[in-house]
């Protein structure tokens, strides 16, 4: 099993409001990621949101990846998500941008795709339907590989057009692309996830055991997979779930009772209509944290990593059951200072990743080294039209 953390520009209260807090966050979960990278982590995933203040100031992820393309070394950089949605990003400028960002981060970027977070941040966008967004992912997906591979592309379809041939450039720094992921909100899309041979992204504040299901149904999606989006299958399940884990037992009790733990999750039933909310109070309803007396049965339902590495080690034993690829913390999280998140991933990265994740090489290039591809390089044979360096001989 593998390990990420994810950022998002989270700014709770206040802050959401002041510029320098702003801009000391968003610099500071950089170097989260630049962390995450020196003690073992695999996966630093992006978050793309626009105009939900609070939960998420991260609207141009795509910026953030390359800037931790410079930064780091080996861990891997993913867009969670990139919107695919024409309306959003024109789709040839989404392929262009995943392909640069696979040349400038040295194969290392995923792709995770979506269709938004809710009604309110497709509204931020003019987009007042969300469910007219479903149709608009099924019109893109498909063509993202075929932007990549052909050189005279051309597509007629149900939301956008490009009549003219052209050649969508740079292409992926090949052999293969950046794998794809889908962000799985509903239940429903677990499954079309696998279908599609895609990984599947499930930012969830259920517990583990809740979410076993919808894994299987992604299992089952991957096993009924014929006609992957990409030149190969990213079988894969990355879920989220809250840490707080410390060499001190006590700190890590500590962490997961003090006051303000829980707002991030009351958030989720503020802006996502997509995705089951969560229990427990609801914004604008002031958080309750839990009780000491309660932490015990938080992990053991599945829904909280606390303690020490050694048992946050007994802890993690349900994810590897229930099928989980990649374990993913929101980073720092709750009522988390930066200097404790920055503890929490050495701490991890140190005691706890060394227990599951026995391979050097990550798991999206094992199955990108099996890409083949899928469509003929033109569509019509190409006529030859002299270049500079013709003329010159």
């Amino acid at each position: 099993m593998e390990f990420g953390i994810f950022l998002q520009g989270y700014l709770p209260g206040t802050k959401a409001h002041d510029p320098d807090a702003e801009h000391l966050a968003l610099t500071r979960e950089m170097e989260l990621a630049q962390a995450a990278d020196r003690f073992g982590f695999k996966f630093a995933w992006l978050t793309e949101h626009h105009g939900l203040t609070e939960y998420s100031h991260m609207s141009a992820s795509g910026v953030h990846a390359g800037y931790l393309a410079a930064s780091t070394d080996r861990i891997h950089i993913g867009a969670g998500i990139f919107n695919i949605s024409p309306r959003v990003n024109h789709p040839v400028r989404t392929a262009e941008k995943v392909a640069t960002l696979d040349h400038l981060t040295n194969r290392r970027f995923e792709f995770g795709t979506g269709r938004g977070a809710g009604s309110h941040e497709i509204g931020t966008l003019n987009i007042h339907d969300k469910e007219s967004t479903r149709a608009d992912y099924d019109d893109v997906i498909y063509e993202i590989v075929r932007m990549w591979e052909q050189k005279d592309y051309t597509y007629h379809g149900t939301h956008w057009d490009m009549d003219v041939p052209h050649n969508v450039l740079p292409k992926p720094w090949g052999p293969g692309h950046p794998p794809f992921w889908l962000a799985v909100g509903s239940p429903a899309t677990w499954e079309k996830a696998g279908r599609l041979g895609q990984g599947a992204l499930g930012f969830t504040f259920s517990s583990v055991h809740d979410v076993a299901p919808w894994i299987e149904a992604y299992k089952k999606g991957i096993s009924e997979c014929t006609d992957p989006v990409g030149e190969f299958v990213n079988d894969n399940v990355m879920i989220t779930t809250a840490v707080r884990c410390s060499t001190d037992r006590a700190t890590a009790r500590e962490q997961a009772t003090r006051m303000g733990n829980g707002y991030l999750p009351s958030m989720v039933s503020l802006y996502h209509d997509t995705m089951p909310g969560p229990g427990g109070s609801r914004w604008p309803k002031p958080p309750r944290p839990p009780r000491a007396d309660q932490l015990d049965a938080l992990i053991d339902g599945g829904y909280l990593l606390c303690d020490n590495p050694e048992e946050v080690c007994e802890q993690l034993q349900p994810f590897v059951d229930h099928g989980a690829s990649q374990v993913c913390f929101g980073l720092p999280g709750d009522a988390t200072s930066y200097e404790e998140a920055l503890a929490t991933i050495e701490t991890f990265g140190t005691e706890v990743i060394p227990e599951f994740d026995k391979d050097p090489v990550v798991s999206t290039d094992h199955y990108r080294a099996q890409a083949k591809p899928k469509f003929p390089t033109f569509n019509r044979e190409p006529l030859h039209i002299p270049t500079l360096y013709d003329l010159a001989e």
